[in-house]
């Protein structure tokens, strides 16, 4: 009989001592099928039913319990000796896989970055952009960023970048000397709109808010596109007014080529968040880019 991995090992302790497929994956910072198929490996080469599984819950057998107990104390050694490895908390070395919406890796992460790289010269950094919701962990990334209400409600979630921002509306001064001024968001069903198309494929409605009342806009126009340099480019030749960050519109709206529109109705929302799995044993270039983000909310 083959040698167990030692992962598959590692998988066996965390699912049997958080009872749940889903709880050990968030701890583990892995995903639920990759434990379920390290379970399988495991029980395949021991020729034993470690785990009995149901709908409902995940409980060692008898071996699995024998098992638990022998292996839980050299597990947590294996981990600690790992992390002293990794790196100390005054020189981490090793890859921080990040996930991120397009706008804060394009306006937020850029001068983050380059000081984080600066001050850890031992870590390297790989940062995915995607706008939708997705299990970030099991994509293989060590954290994620997203805004407040798209954030994991079991997840530790730590402010980066502006605690507040907004979406501005803008229009072209030549569309608007033809069109018209908007007074009112209800005024937009008479307007041309260039909108916003998520990669899952849902078009975004406009929402604004004022003294309670809160208006939802089904705009439409000639254009519907992915990208926001291309919405506010069709803007910016008078195409349609456009709703979009206000990151993607500050030049324009400097130099006078968009200009804003209903601004009371637009008030500003909680900036992104940091978030990840609260595990004991965090992997060394996470830890300080946390505490360097939480340092720096600080500072700034």
């Amino acid at each position: 009989m083959p040698d167990p991995n030692l992962a598959d090992l590692d998988a066996f302790v965390a699912v049997a001592r958080a009872s749940s497929f889903r709880g050990a994956a968030k701890l583990q910072g892995a995903s639920a099928s990759a434990l379920s198929d390290a379970l399988r490996r495991l029980e395949a080469r021991l020729g034993a039913r470690l785990l009995n599984r149901t709908t409902r819950s995940v409980t060692p057998t008898e071996a699995g319990a024998r098992l638990l107990e022998r292996l839980g104390p050299a597990v947590r050694e294996i981990a600690d000796a790992l992390a002293a490895v990794n790196g100390s908390a005054d020189s981490p070395a090793g890859t921080l896989r990040l996930n991120a919406p397009t706008v804060v890796a394009r306006h937020v992460l850029p001068d983050i970055v380059a000081r984080f790289l600066a001050a850890y010269p031992g870590v390297s950094l790989e940062v995915e952009t995607n706008d939708s919701f997705i299990d970030v962990l099991a994509e293989g990334c060590d954290a994620g960023i997203r805004y407040e209400e798209r954030v994991e409600r079991d997840m530790v979630a730590v402010p980066i970048g502006p605690r507040r921002q907004r979406f501005v509306l803008a229009g072209a001064p030549g569309y608007l000397a033809a069109r018209g001024m908007p007074r009112d968001p209800r005024d937009l069903l008479g307007h041309a709109c260039i909108r916003h198309r998520f990669a899952s494929r849902v078009t975004a409605q406009w929402e604004f808010e004022k003294d309670g009342e809160t208006v939802r806009i089904a705009a439409s126009g000639p254009l519907v596109a992915t990208t926001p340099e291309l919405e506010v480019h069709a803007a910016r030749a008078g195409l349609g007014l456009v709703c979009t960050f206000e990151e993607y519109l500050s030049v324009d709206l400097k130099a006078g080529t968009l200009v804003p529109l209903l601004q009371d109705w637009l008030p500003s929302f909680s900036g992104p968040r940091l978030y990840y799995a609260s595990r004991r044993h965090m992997p060394a270039p996470l830890r300080a880019f946390v505490d360097f983000i939480r340092a720096d909310g600080r500072d700034g």
